[in-house]
Formats: structure tokens, C-alpha cells, sequence
């Protein structure tokens, strides 16, 4: 939760796509609530109350108290027309179902997909589970179509229309449930052999007779290829969607061989060359298809729950095949974090000479940084003097705090009297530097030459510094807002 905390200031409202694949609370993880808490009785119980197991009648108090700061810092993090999958099964189905409708809104919730994770059931069970759920929030418009994968070799063109190839399609429609027209049921002549065709039982055809003389005259209509079949209507190739409706159901089809959960086991053996000590992964074509759902090539996606590394892998794979250049955060608070998640990625990007996969085997390129959470910045402590930010932490911090904006590089110092930042109506200034003595010193105030700089720009200005020499109601009419940095930064520094 700190990390994502962290992570406000560059990237909130900038994260195109988040998947997580938090806790699924079954009673068999023993995970444990640690976040920092700041009441002795809360710190109390929840010593009292660790690790979470299926003996834990509270477990599902907990479970949603640990998803609910995050999903919120998570909400903050996605952009306007970005899209979170959440993979989860029925035990805390309808509890996150419940909480997702509160924060991002029931209006936003796309779908609920049913992904086949096993061949069969387990046969110690009844019924066994052969599935998990995954939950998509966001905007529908903003899910990409599914990319067509089967062969076009269905168009053709042998008579050569000027239009394009094309196909034959059926020209009429089922009537069930009280869709029947009288007008739509008549009988449509072959010119060629003067035989009347009718629809089928229970079917009319899907356009008045005038229209389909129409359509026969221009070629539009057939009757099959070799003149002598039912009437059916070409339909071209260049009139066919782009794209696919993805099915709500996550298994093999005729379009694409879909991962389960060996899958997935089967892949970190083959980057650590052997079985890794991770008990729960996901495959990485599960992730592949939600980037390709809801990702483009410059995406910035998330992962709060990193686990194995998953995502980072899925990002790396659809990179290197299409040359985009999406970008990853993960997120990992256990132990392993190092020497599984970010070490599977160091494997995919250098390549895993062992590996049966030949992309896997040549690496798939590109590059990461590791990092770990440093000292907090807020009033309480990191301003009290202690230790000072840097320029850039400071500025991206503030932008956040006090306006909500996110700034996308770290900032570097800029000149003297140059804004740190501007945007369509705003130049945003940040007089500091982390030196104790400068922030006591005159050079650290806000003065009137700065403020007549600054208002011969004709923009509305932020300041953020440690003093001023004169009054908000002077530079009102300039319009420069000034802002003070916390009384504790240049006090104590």
C-alpha cells in the first residue's frame, strides 16, 4: 500500500491497464494483514488475529480491509479510460463485486469472465472447481476488439467485383418470439431458372421484396455459386468488423489454444530450470489477452500483486512480437521479490538458453529498474527536518498533493525563476533547494522581482515556497497564488 502511495505523484490518472491477482482469502494461505496502523488497539488485534486461515471467522473482515485502501489508491492510479482485471474465485467473489461497484461505480463494470483454469475436476471433490473469475471494470468502449485470427481464405473473388472479395451469407431470419412479418415472407424468382424460393419454416427473409429486386439487379444476390441454389446475399470483406466480441467464457476455441494453471507452472520451470517455489502463478498468455483487451503499444501497465512476475513477462512478450513499447510497474511487498519476480524478468529479457519456447530462448528484450520504497514524504516526518527531498521528489509531491496533478519524468531542477512545471492554464514554480541554510536565507522567499517576472508571462502561476515579502492580495490581480512550504521544512532543516 506505501508503494502505491508512492507511486501518486508520477502516475496517478497515467496507468492504462492494472491487473492484480491479490489473495483469494480460502483459508489455505495464511497471509497475513500487515499493514501500519496507527491505533495500539487495532495494532493489538490484528497481532492478535494473524495469520489469516480458515479457522479465522473474521478472515473476510479482513480481506476486505486490506483490498479496500488499495482498490482506492488503485482507482486513483488508472487513467479516465483505463481498465482493471481482477482475478479472484468464488470465495470473495461477491464481497470484491460489492466494493468494485462502490468505488469505480456498477456502471463501470464491463464483465465478469469465467476463465477455465483446469482440464477436469479434481477428483477428491463432488463437484471441483474447474474455473476462476476475473472482473473488468473500466469503460466498455475502451476494450479493443479481438484481433480476427482465422483465414480469410473464406473470401473470394471469381467474379471479379470491383468491390472485393467477398462471400455468400443467408438472407434470412429466425421469427420465434413474435418477430414474424407477413411482408417479409413471399417468394424471391430465380431469373436463371424461374424457380421461387421461400424462406425456411419459421423464418422470414430480412429485406421487402423491393429491396431484393434491387439486390438482384445490382449483383448483390446470388443463387449459390453455380446459379441454381436458394438466393443468398454477397457480403464483402471490406464491410466485415475488424475485430471480434470477446466471449465472457475464457477457454480454447477455434480462434486461439488457452492457458490453464499448468501452463503457468510449466513456464516458470522452464525460465529457473526447474520448479520454482511459487505455488500459485498465472500463465502468461492469460495476461496477453488482456493487454491486447484493453492495452495499446505505449501503455503503462500495473500490477500491485506481482507475484512471479506474470505481468512484466506478458508486457516483455507482446513488445518484443509487435515492436510496442508498453511499460510495467510491479509490486511486491514478500520475500521473494528479488530472487523470483524480478529475477524471472531478468531471465525473460537476457533469454533462457534451456527454455522449449524459441522467443524464450533468445530473450525478449528491453530493461527495468528495481527499486525499494525510500523514506516517506509528508509534514509528519520527512518535512520535519530530519532528512530533506530532493528537488524533483518535492516538486512531484507537491503537484500531487495540491492540485492532483501527476508528473510523468522526474523533475530536475529548473532554472532560477522558471516554472517546474506547466500545463494548458498553469505555470507551477517551486523556489527550493535541500540545503538547511538556503531554506533560511532570503533566496528561499518569494519576492516582488520574481512576482513581476512571473506576471509578465500573462499565465496563472502556483508558487510554492518558504516565505514571501508580499501580500496574497497583491498577487491576486497578477494571478499568482502562492502556496507555503510546511513551517517545519525550512524551520528545522
Amino acid at each position: 500500500m506505501h508503494a502505491l502511495k508512492a507511486l501518486l505523484p508520477r502516475y496517478a490518472g497515467r496507468v492504462d491497464c492494472i491487473y492484480i491477482d491479490p489473495p483469494y482469502n480460502t483459508g489455505n494461505e495464511g497471509w497475513q494483514y500487515n499493514d501500519n496502523v496507527n491505533s495500539p488497539l487495532m495494532q493489538e488485534w490484528m497481532a492478535q488475529n494473524k495469520p489469516v486461515d480458515d479457522e479465522d471467522l473474521e478472515r473476510h473482515d479482513k480481506w476486505l480491509s486490506m483490498m479496500w485502501p488499495r482498490l482506492h489508491l488503485l482507482r486513483e492510479l488508472l487513467a479516465d479510460d483505463g481498465v482493471i482485471f481482477i482475478s479472484i474465485d468464488d470465495t470473495e467473489l461477491y464481497h470484491l463485486q460489492q466494493i468494485m461497484n462502490e468505488i469505480w461505480g456498477r456502471e463501470h463494470h464491463i464483465c465478469t469472465v469465467s476463465w477455465k483454469k483446469r482440464g477436469g475436476p479434481p477428483p477428491d471433490r463432488r463437484i471441483g472447481d474447474i474455473h476462476e473469475y476475473i472482473l473488468i471494470y473500466g469503460t466498455e468502449q475502451n476494450i479493443h476488439l479481438r484481433p480476427r485470427t482465422e483465414s480469410d481464405s473464406s473470401f473470394s473473388n471469381p467474379d471479379d467485383d470491383p468491390r472485393g472479395p467477398w462471400r455468400l451469407q443467408q438472407m434470412h431470419g429466425n421469427t420465434r418470439g413474435g418477430r414474424w412479418v407477413d411482408s417479409l415472407y413471399y417468394g424471391i424468382r430465380n431469373p436463371k431458372t424461374d424457380v421461387e424460393h421461400f424462406p425456411p419454416t419459421n423464418r422470414n427473409w430480412v429485406h421487402n421484396a423491393e429491396r431484393v429486386h434491387e439486390m438482384i439487379i445490382s449483383g448483390d444476390i446470388m443463387f449459390g455459386h453455380d446459379g441454381n441454389g436458394p438466393p443468398q446475399r454477397k457480403r464483402f470483406l471490406k464491410d466485415i468488423r475488424q475485430g471480434l466480441t470477446w466471449p465472457s467464457i475464457w477457454e480454447t476455441d477455434k480462434h486461439e489454444k488457452f492457458p490453464q494453471n499448468r501452463d503457468a507452472s510449466d513456464e516458470l520451470t522452464q525460465i529457473f530450470g526447474g520448479p520454482a517455489d511459487f505455488d500459485t502463478p498465472k500463465p502468461t498468455k492469460l495476461v496477453e489477452r488482456m493487454l491486447r483487451m484493453a492495452a495499446h503499444g505505449d501503455s503503462i501497465v500495473l500490477d500491485s500483486f506481482a507475484g512471479s512476475g506474470t505481468t512484466a513477462h506478458a508486457v516483455l512478450a507482446l513488445n518484443a512480437e509487435d515492436g510496442g513499447n508498453r511499460r510495467f510497474i510491479l509490486v511486491e511487498c514478500e520475500d521473494y521479490a528479488d530472487t523470483i519476480t524480478a529475477e524471472r524478468v531478468r531471465r525473460v529479457i537476457d533469454g533462457v538458453p534451456d527454455a522449449k519456447d524459441a522467443a524464450l530462448r533468445e530473450g525478449l528484450g528491453g530493461s527495468f529498474t528495481y527499486c525499494t520504497l525510500g523514506d516517506p514524504i509528508d509534514a509528519d516526518q520527512l518535512l520535519s527536518g530530519e532528512s530533506l527531498p530532493s528537488y524533483a521528489d518535492l516538486a512531484a509531491h507537491l503537484l500531487h498533493t495540491a492540485v492532483g496533478k501527476s508528473v510523468s519524468t522526474p523533475t530536475l531542477q529548473p532554472p532560477d525563476g522558471e516554472p517546474f512545471h506547466t500545463d494548458e492554464e498553469t505555470d507551477y514554480y517551486l523556489l527550493y533547494r535541500p540545503e538547511a541554510d538556503w531554506l533560511r536565507g532570503n533566496d528561499a522567499m518569494f519576492s516582488a522581482e520574481l512576482a513581476k517576472r512571473i506576471s509578465e508571462r500573462e499565465r496563472p502561476a502556483i508558487v510554492f515556497a518558504a516565505g514571501k515579502y508580499m501580500s496574497q492580495r497583491d498577487l491576486t490581480p497578477h494571478g499568482i497564488t502562492f502556496c507555503q512550504l510546511p513551517f517545519e521544512l525550512h524551520r528545522n532543516g
